[in-house]
């Protein structure tokens, strides 16, 4: 923490020095908010502009562990997003972790696309994309083949100048499969990149070729929960994937670009609102399925989700800390003012 202005501003960092971005994530949320006020969905707007004003922390030596706060849990609140993409890293990890330890697996990382779509198309397009994954994880082949799975469902926008598709809509899954330690030596274990792809022309029920792509990858055992902050291109191999999958699944960036409110924008939430209304964005299947469950993880897309305990870690000594930060949003500063340190 440091002083300016007789003002000592919150910071937060991990074990590695970085600093988590409260500040950035609190500023993003506000112009998200803006446009849900513009578009008249007042009321998710309200609980946006309240969403984390207030952040309470419990402190031991240098290390800061939230405790207390307020979230708002809509869905595109990039405070909230970022607090799910967390917790579904570290639920990844521990079901990852679980399955190595007590199996012989493989594991695959798995694109599903469609053609991109018109905003008025994306609800339905999502609806057929949904039945037919049920389709698809319950052929024959993918049975026998796939141990279980994470799966997200992401939306992008194209808003590319020079594009044919400008304007439209690309939703497509992103998928952690668990395969048997034999998958790549058994013939009727293994799905070359054709078998995927026709398998999933059919469950669509496409009368083209959609791009699939499948790759081979090793999750790491350790995973540093806070790199889910980054480029996901600046991830190397093994944790790639699991950090991709675990991102949660429509990001801001995706929704709302720049900081201003355009009719472009509005009207974007306004589709993505629509289409995800009711709608599961994560799942899992088979074995992680379980282990998930065994494991008494939490349903982070459920509304009584606690966005505020993301991981395990110095749960305990924190907990009986009796040092506490309390830090408040100051909307004339933008930034995070802490109220005592006692």
């Amino acid at each position: 923490m440091y002083d300016h202005n007789n003002m000592v501003r919150l910071q937060d960092t991990t074990k590695n020095g970085k600093e988590r971005d409260w500040k950035g994530k609190k500023k993003r949320s506000t112009v998200v908010a803006n446009h849900y006020e513009a578009g008249n969905l007042l009321k998710k707007a309200e609980r946006m502009y309240e969403c984390a004003n207030v952040l309470k922390f419990k402190q031991q030596d240098e290390t800061l562990k939230l405790y207390q706060a307020y979230f708002c849990k809509v869905r595109f609140c990039p405070m909230c997003a970022w607090r799910r993409s967390l917790k579904i890293a570290f639920n990844n990890k521990k079901v990852v972790e679980t399955v190595n330890e007590r199996r012989k697996v493989q594991w695959l990382f798995l694109t599903l696309t469609v053609r991109n779509c018109e905003g008025s198309q994306l609800k339905s397009t999502l609806d057929d994309m949904t039945k037919a994954w049920n389709r698809f994880a319950g052929y024959t082949k993918v049975k026998k083949s796939v141990l279980g799975y994470f799966r997200a469902l992401e939306v992008t926008k194209n808003r590319k100048d020079n594009s044919e598709w400008k304007g439209s809509y690309h939703p497509h899954f992103h998928v952690l499969i668990c395969v048997p330690s034999s998958y790549f030596k058994k013939k009727e274990l293994y799905l070359k990149q054709s078998d995927w792809t026709s398998l999933w022309k059919k469950a669509m029920k496409l009368d083209y070729d959609p791009i699939v792509h499948i790759t081979r990858v090793k999750p790491k055992e350790s995973l540093d929960l806070e790199s889910i902050d980054k480029d996901v291109g600046e991830q190397i191999g093994q944790q790639k994937a699991l950090l991709e999958v675990s991102k949660y699944p429509v990001k801001d960036t995706d929704i709302i670009q720049g900081d201003k409110v355009t009719p472009d924008n509005v009207e974007t939430l306004k589709t993505f609102e629509e289409a995800f209304s009711y709608k599961r964005l994560i799942s899992y299947g088979g074995l992680m399925k379980d282990i998930h469950k065994e494991l008494n993880l939490q349903d982070v897309e459920d509304q009584d989700a606690d966005l505020i305990e993301i991981d395990d870690k110095n749960k305990d000594e924190l907990a009986n800390s009796i040092t506490e930060v309390v830090a408040y949003w100051n909307i004339g500063l933008r930034d995070y003012i802490l109220s005592q340190n006692k």
